[in-house]
């Protein structure tokens, strides 16, 4: 993949720390995610993937330091998203697509309306122009032919790519995938991972992929972060991350079951274990 080194931001965390309750979820993190590329955003189950994604499109705000949201243009400030108004945060929202977990999919709309949703409810485009959007949009993911049914009638795959052309929808600058390839076979799986990377380049998007599925991320990722222990462990090229001497992520790149992630979860010793059972 190309280089990133001189792409500027489209999306910034400065000394970001969040958490829910009492835990801390990102501990003072910075990072950048570059306009026109792809990035993967990896690492353990619980380790903030998501919540970085709530983070950009204000569901949640930082407890300190900023989310900033680059502008179009050289002159347009960046805006803190945790800052803004709610009419601010709905336009800002206008330049984000995204792409949930499983789809998501309205289930009592056909596949024509659950793509349709966003033009209708953003826009006052006529009918008949959004009629002809919704048709570029399906035929971009393959299912311009597949507009007539429902939810329950197509398969996991193509519920995934449908979801992807609502996301598409409003011709977004950025669009996040959440766990895109979950629950997909080999084939719809290299699917979507193609179609991710087609989309960004073809439409000049920026895209955020959280993904455990290692192989076809980092075929398809210019940039990845790695989150672990509210902290940054390793970003960089796919390449780079592979090569990193971070025991964390060794361990997770290579999916090695033992390591700083332990497989026992900590306990007294097994005999010990046993011979309290034996106690009357």
């Amino acid at each position: 993949m190309e280089s990133n080194d001189l792409a500027p931001p489209l999306i910034e965390f400065r000394h970001v720390s969040f958490g829910y309750g009492g835990r801390l979820i990102l501990d003072d993190i910075s990072l950048s995610i570059p306009q026109g590329k792809v990035t993967a955003l990896m690492g353990a189950s619980g380790g903030g993937k998501t919540t970085v994604l709530r983070l950009i499109g204000g569901q949640v705000q930082a407890q300190s330091g900023e989310v900033l949201l680059h502008g179009g243009s050289q002159e347009a400030a960046p805006q803190d998203v945790g800052r803004l108004g709610r009419e601010a945060l709905f336009q800002a929202r206008r330049r984000m697509g995204m792409l949930f977990q499983f789809g998501a999919l309205f289930t009592d709309l056909s596949v024509f309306d659950n793509v349709a949703f966003p033009l209708r409810e953003h826009t006052d485009l006529p009918e008949a122009m959004v009629r002809d959007v919704v048709l570029m949009k399906l035929n971009a993911v393959g299912l311009r032919g597949a507009r007539d049914l429902m939810p329950s009638e197509v398969s996991g795959g193509m519920a995934r790519r449908i979801a992807l052309a609502r996301a598409i929808a409003l011709d977004p600058e950025l669009v996040m995938y959440d766990e895109p390839f979950a629950g997909l076979d080999p084939i719809s799986l290299g699917t979507a991972a193609r179609l991710i990377r087609q989309l960004n380049d073809a439409m000049g998007l920026t895209s955020i992929v959280v993904s455990h599925d290692l192989d076809e991320t980092f075929q398809i990722a210019d940039h990845v972060i790695v989150l672990a222990n509210g902290a940054i462990a390793a970003q960089g090229t796919p390449q780079e991350v592979r090569d990193s001497r971070d025991p964390l992520v060794h361990q997770f790149v290579n999916a090695l079951p033992e390591g700083p992630v332990h497989f026992h979860y900590p306990a007294v010793d097994i005999d010990q274990d046993f011979a309290q059972e034996l106690l009357p």
